[in-house]
């Protein structure tokens, strides 16, 4: 080999790729060794390393990868990797794509062949150390090779992937036995359900070994994860969201375990099975695998979490009315909202969910109420420390503060007839009695000891962080932060209650009372007490004045029963009044004077306003019984006496002013028993009379022309009492006023807090009192200053 022409024609044969070639011809260890000598001898090993590495590059980029992306035209519309239904039955691209990667592989094989013949050839110790490939030959080669493949990718090769390796998850999951339902619709019923191929030509095995080595193939060339590694990731996600999605509807029970099962023995198996060359075992040397399925594993487990978390949230409103049916479901996004972190995007989402759902002038108050309460047993249960329970809630509370008839709802809730959660929870203080609490922990295991929240201020709340059950009523009786307005409002709800109560039976308000009792105190419910044996002790009176004893039965028209009330402890009557007819009148003094013969020095006042009357009426030859108010007894009664009433002369009969007098009347114009025949001229209704039948007629086409009188309260409402109570203090705003001229609210507040504490009462209440003086021009508001108008 002395002549150059023979050195460069064994060169060729060494190294074909010199002229282009990736065909290599089988050389002896011998041969290499020689042409190793014949270099040095003639000084070109670091000329020949150079030229060796130019041609692989150049053929790379110039012959192989152009090749390669040569097989991933655009001239096909690509498959959807989202719809299988599409892919099955047509596996041509995914056979293409394994032909194209084995393809590359071989060349691939041919330049890592041509780096070990240069090993031997140009051993790298006589190679300049700047010429010398860093950190070694076969690295930089592979990061070549890498590169200059994928700097030459088409943007729809993302697709084909996708395809892939959506069909190879399609038979490893029928394979392995995961029978997914968007999986099972295929159109011939002799296909297989796996490759979507006729049964006799399953393709179902062919599918898995060209997976195998495929996968195998990207690995060894380092292109597993830069060509498939977004596929792989998306597929995963995909899957997981599919798989949350079918637990949808369904809370009754917890899937978040059967999710991660699914996630290992399936999902990961198969991700498993892909970067370990087909198989499930990894050898503890393999540590690169071992990291990249913990990653996996880490990053497609806190999907899941996310995934099935966003599920339970989006369907949280109904989970929350459903509650305690629905508990799982709360578990598992607990353990989900451990494991991501999402507390803030949680407390958002159920706050505005809520909002949406609930806080709008179409939502009665009373299932504002419902709805407010199923979230303090949920979110009760969902966090224990109450922190995002008083955080979603707040919103409610705000609102409910607002309404005007919430106080009177969650009294009804709690006392009413019907079934509620908030009577649910009152009956819960008879079995489990308030314990006196210990300031002292119970629990000594100083070691496993926690801070409470520093959010957390409330003896409510501390009790929960304890772990003890939420105390829903506590919590609804937080929306004022005071007990004494629902007591104020139960006090009036049983006043109605008890004054309605024709047959004197008052045992369910007598347990209601008792149970209310564990909870407000015994102090607070005492007037209630007192209430209740009135109404115990007028049946005795009553049986006494009206038995023989009595005297008081002889020679009345009707019977009579009274219950005597102590004023002092019973609400505030209203103060409005009534003249009973004569007859009725006669009956009622009869009555009081057996009563001041049964109890001496004693006197009864009237209220006749309140009461109930069963009367007779007889009208056309139709008789018929009824239950009236006293006023609507009264009314019937003077137009038995006479069938004409101007409203004018009527009013000033009954003692009652024209506009009241009035509503009342429309309760017997709603029977058609009493019409207004002129303005203001109502008349008795005679059916034989043409007008009247006209009337009639007219009755019948407009139900809606009269109503029913609504049903009054004998009682003036919280609100009346509490201003009546805060009107003591005007005579110590004139005073101030008086003397210092001008004050402005803050500062009467003040003052008055310091010299009239008799009452509690906040800036805003005093801020009513005033408006309302300013309008009554009993005071000038100017210059945010109030002050006494000039005489």
């Amino acid at each position: 080999m002395s002549n150059f022409a023979q050195l460069e024609q064994f060169l060729v044969k060494v190294f074909p790729v010199l002229n282009g070639i990736t065909k290599d011809e089988p050389v002896t260890i011998d041969e290499l060794k020689n042409l190793h000598q014949v270099l040095v001898d003639e000084a070109v090993v670091s000329f020949i390393y150079e030229r060796v590495f130019q041609q692989i590059g150049k053929t790379v980029r110039y012959t192989t990868v152009p090749q390669f992306w040569s097989h991933f035209t655009p001239s096909k519309p690509t498959q959807s990797a989202t719809n299988p239904a599409v892919v099955a039955g047509d596996n041509t691209r995914f056979f293409e794509f394994q032909d194209a990667i084995k393809e590359l592989y071989t060349q691939y094989a041919f330049f890592r062949r041509q780096l070990k013949r240069l090993e031997i050839v140009c051993p790298a110790s006589g190679i300049p150390v700047f010429t010398k490939k860093k950190p070694n030959e076969v690295m930089h080669f592979c990061d070549s090779f890498r590169n200059e493949l994928l700097a030459q990718r088409p943007v729809h090769f993302n697709d084909l992937v996708s395809e892939f390796y959506q069909i190879a998850f399609r038979v490893f999951a029928f394979t392995y036995g995961e029978s997914e339902a968007e999986y099972i619709d295929v159109p011939e019923t002799n296909q297989c359900v796996a490759c979507g191929v006729a049964t006799p030509s399953c393709q179902c095995q062919m599918i898995a070994n060209a997976f195998g080595s495929t996968n195998k193939h990207l690995w060894q060339m380092g292109l597993l994860n830069p060509i498939a590694g977004y596929a792989i990731d998306a597929l995963a996600m995909e899957r997981i969201d599919v798989k949350v999605s079918e637990t949808k509807e369904n809370h009754s029970e917890s899937h978040l375990d059967p999710l991660e099962q699914w996630l290992n023995t399936v999902l990961l198996q198969w991700i498993t099975r892909i970067y370990n060359q087909g198989s499930l075992e990894v050898q503890p040397e393999q540590k690169l695998v071992q990291d990249i399925i913990k990653e996996f594993k880490q990053k497609l487990r806190l999907h899941l979490f996310e995934s099935y978390a966003n599920a339970i949230m989006e369907q949280f409103f109904q989970i929350i009315i459903n509650f305690p049916l629905t508990q799982p479901a709360v578990d598992d996004l607990k353990v989900c909202l451990v494991n991501i972190k999402l507390n803030k995007c949680f407390v958002t989402t159920i706050r505005q969910m809520l909002q949406k759902r609930l806080l709008h002038p179409g939502v009665d108050t009373s299932d504002i109420l419902t709805g407010y309460v199923a979230a303090l047993k949920t979110l009760g249960h969902f966090d224990p420390s109450n922190v995002l329970l008083r955080s979603i809630t707040k919103p409610i509370k705000d609102y409910l503060r607002g309404r005007p008839e919430t106080v009177r709802c969650v009294v009804t809730s709690l006392t009413g007839d019907g079934a509620s959660d908030l009577a649910e929870e009152l009956a819960k203080s008879e079995s489990s009695k308030p314990k006196e609490t210990n300031d002292m922990p119970e629990d000594t295991d100083w070691e496993s000891w926690n801070p409470e929240p520093a959010n957390v201020a409330t003896a409510v709340q501390r009790a929960l962080i304890a772990g003890k059950e939420v105390d829903i009523i506590a919590m609804v009786v937080e929306i004022y932060g005071s007990k004494e307005i629902f007591v104020n409002e139960y006090r009036n709800l049983l006043a109605e209650r008890l004054l309605s109560l024709v047959d004197f039976c008052p045992e369910r308000e007598m347990k209601n009372l008792e149970l209310l009792k564990l909870r407000f105190g015994e102090s607070m419910l005492h007037s209630c007490e007192v209430m209740l044996k009135d109404i115990a002790d007028s049946k005795r009176i009553n049986d006494h004045i009206v038995g023989e004893e009595g005297g008081f039965s002889e020679d009345i028209p009707f019977k009579l029963s009274a219950l005597i009330v102590s004023s002092q402890f019973w609400p505030t009557f209203k103060k409005e009044t009534m003249d009973l007819p004569p007859a009725i009148q006669k009956v009622f003094d009869k009555y009081t004077k057996s009563y001041e013969a049964y109890k001496a020095n004693r006197t009864l006042q009237w209220t006749p306003l309140n009461g109930k009357v069963c009367i007779t009426i007889e009208n056309d030859g139709k008789v018929q019984e009824m239950q009236v108010t006293p006023a609507q007894a009264a009314i019937a009664i003077h137009f038995s006496e006479q069938s004409q009433w101007e409203l004018d002369l009527l009013a000033q009969k009954m003692n009652m002013p024209p506009i009241v007098l009035r509503k009342r009347l429309v309760f017997w114009q709603s029977h058609g028993l009493i019409r207004e025949a002129q303005e203001n001229l109502f008349v008795l209704v005679d059916k034989s009379d043409e007008s009247a039948k006209l009337a009639d007629q007219l009755l019948s086409q407009q139900d809606n022309m009269c109503e029913e009188e609504e049903v009054e309260s004998a009682m003036e409402s919280a609100s009346d009492q509490r201003e009546e109570e805060l009107q003591v203090f005007w005579s110590y705003i004139e005073a101030m006023l008086t003397n210092l001229d001008s004050l402005p609210l803050d500062r009467i507040h003040q003052m008055l807090k310091m010299f009239a504490s008799q009452v509690d009462f906040t800036q805003d209440e005093l801020k009513n009192i005033l408006q309302k003086k300013v309008r009554e021009h009993k005071l000038v508001y100017a210059g945010g200053v109030y002050q006494l108008p000039k005489s």
